[in-house]
């Protein structure tokens, strides 16, 4: 009988433990701090660290953040997605501690010659959120020098597919990938023409991308590779006349 036993019970952990695996992690809520940055419209709306340009037209708008080096990590982190909410402070705190949304867009630069704690707020290792003045009014006072805040990295809800934005020479190749869903982290690219097969591309700067390859006068296609490992390829993109400065629509991460 024992022995009849003995392969279900084993059969039933195998189930359990591979029900479990199947379950998304979810991200717990970490420690950091937050200001904000003064605009005239009250949001971000200057080409930043990432190389999205005009804010607004890349759908970013209000809804985006400086990072500290601690969490820009040289670029990588550009087009991720930040839940924040302020915490621990009865005095700046919105009550209920509401939460916003934030996509990651430039890079909060350190300044040694103040203290972490007063001036430095991005000095490493802080980690630390720079907001619009309009997002930081969502979860706190705006009289407010900095806030406390919890974060956690969550899905990017985007409109439309992944966009590409050429640039570059005949000898010099250059793509800005935005509008990215799913994590909004892009760690690899490759490139494919009519005449080529597909071809690995670099991180220049940001979310910019290059190869030394003359691309002209081919239908373009792009394979976009997000940080949980999932991969989506966008089949002739962009048609054999595009031109540099030229922005196509492929497919999205689901």
């Amino acid at each position: 009988m024992a022995a009849i036993l003995l392969p279900v019970i084993y059969l039933i952990l195998l189930l359990l433990l591979t029900k479990s695996q199947a379950i998304p992690k979810v991200e717990q809520w970490m420690s950091a701090t937050a200001t904000y940055t003064k605009e005239t419209d009250g949001s971000i709306s200057t080409e930043g660290a990432c190389g999205y340009g005009d804010l607004h037209k890349a759908s970013y708008g209000k809804y985006s953040a400086g990072l500290s080096t601690m969490l820009f990590n040289k670029g990588s982190t550009c087009g991720a997605c930040f839940e924040l909410r302020c915490v621990n402070h009865i005095l700046w705190c919105l009550q209920g501690s509401p939460s916003v949304i934030l996509t990651a867009t430039d890079f909060c630069p350190p300044n040694y010659g103040l203290s972490s704690d007063y001036g430095g707020w991005c000095n490493f290792p802080k980690e630390h959120f720079e907001m619009s003045e309009a997002a930081f009014a969502e979860i706190a006072e705006k009289r407010a020098d900095i806030v406390p805040v919890q974060y956690r990295r969550v899905k990017c809800d985007r409109r439309g597919g992944i966009r590409f934005s050429l640039s570059g020479s005949a000898h010099f190749f250059q793509v800005l990938i935005s509008n990215v869903g799913l994590d909004g982290e892009v760690v690899a690219v490759k490139v494919k023409g009519s005449k080529t097969g597909w071809i690995p591309m670099a991180r220049n700067w940001g979310q910019n991308w290059h190869c030394n390859i003359n691309l002209t006068g081919q239908p373009l296609s792009f394979e976009v590779t997000a940080s949980t490992g999932k991969t989506v390829s966008s089949y002739s993109v962009a048609p054999p006349n595009w031109q540099f400065g030229g922005t196509y629509e492929g497919k999205q991460f689901k």
